[in-house]
């Protein structure tokens, strides 16, 4: 008898991006057939845009230099500010987990700080800043700082201590330590709060743009919301999912990338597993070999 075949993530018959897409799908068709047929139950669908006038709609902008500059805009925004939150959410949330000076200075005033929402900061970076380029870019900062330093903080304080009196007893200090232990070890905790962090910098960068922005997908959004072009509120919203879904994705990408050497789940690795066949069985005469 052979043994039955194990299960893994490769045996499904249908290949994941084709299921992923058909999800797409048939969501907008939904979408389309609520719209056109102008449904209205409890949600009324009766005035809000159909799927292909906000194709339509997003096709036009596509070819209009506003459009990529608003995009241009709100990119530069994000990374800047979530480039200069990892760099200090990481060596704040490290000081506080490996220094009790650092978490006694720092720790009251940032616990303090963290409840606050950052878009409600705004008026704080209105007043503080010369520009609102500046205070949008704060708000940015302000939102992943707080995911990535709490996430930081924890993963240090998790690491087992036997590795850094391991570096120590071979003579390793406090900078070896730091980097071959500490850094290394709490590196997937410090990975998580970098992409809640850049989601938390999406929702709080749009909403700077629509409160003081001059130009920016926030800004373009709410100011096709004034003007009443429902269409182009769409053509905006998915604009900020799909730069979203891209980030995200790109932290998510750099993260796997230098976490090579962590183990994986077989259902992530997506290796089939062959199985093994018995060897036939071998016939021997009833006389010992001698």
């Amino acid at each position: 008898m052979t043994a039955p075949a194990a299960f893994s993530a490769s045996s499904f018959p249908y290949p994941r991006y084709a299921l992923r897409a058909v999800s797409l799908l048939a969501a907008l068709g939904i979408w389309q057939l609520l719209t056109s047929q102008h449904v209205n139950l409890w949600l009324r669908f009766a005035q809000f845009p159909t799927a292909t006038q906000v194709a339509r709609e997003f096709g036009h902008r596509l070819g209009t230099g506003v459009y990529w500059q608003d995009l241009t805009d709100s990119l530069t925004r994000i990374l800047t500010g979530f480039a200069l939150a990892a760099v200090a959410g990481i060596a704040v949330g490290t000081a506080i987990a490996r220094s009790r000076i650092a978490a006694d200075l720092l720790g009251p005033l940032l616990e303090v700080l963290r409840p606050i929402p950052a878009i409600a900061l705004v008026p704080v970076a209105i007043l503080l800043f010369p520009t609102n380029e500046q205070g949008i870019v704060f708000i940015t900062f302000t939102a992943a700082f707080f995911p990535v330093l709490v996430s930081t903080r924890h993963a240090v304080r998790a690491l087992t201590p036997v590795w850094e009196e391991a570096v120590l007893t071979m003579g390793g200090g406090r900078l070896r330590v730091l980097a071959s232990v500490v850094l290394p070890g709490a590196l997937p905790g410090i990975l998580g709060g970098l992409s809640v962090g850049i989601g938390v910098s999406w929702i709080c960068v749009i909403s700077a743009e629509m409160i003081s922005g001059q130009y920016g997908v926030g800004y373009r959004t709410w100011q096709d919301y004034t003007i009443v072009n429902y269409p182009g509120v769409l053509v905006g919203m998915a604009t900020i999912g799909l730069l979203g879904w891209l980030t995200s994705t790109a932290v998510e990408v750099a993260g796997r990338r230098v976490t090579r050497w962590l183990p994986r789940p077989a259902a992530e690795r997506a290796v089939p597993l062959r199985v093994r066949r018995p060897a036939a069985p071998v016939h021997t005469s009833g006389r010992a070999a001698s």
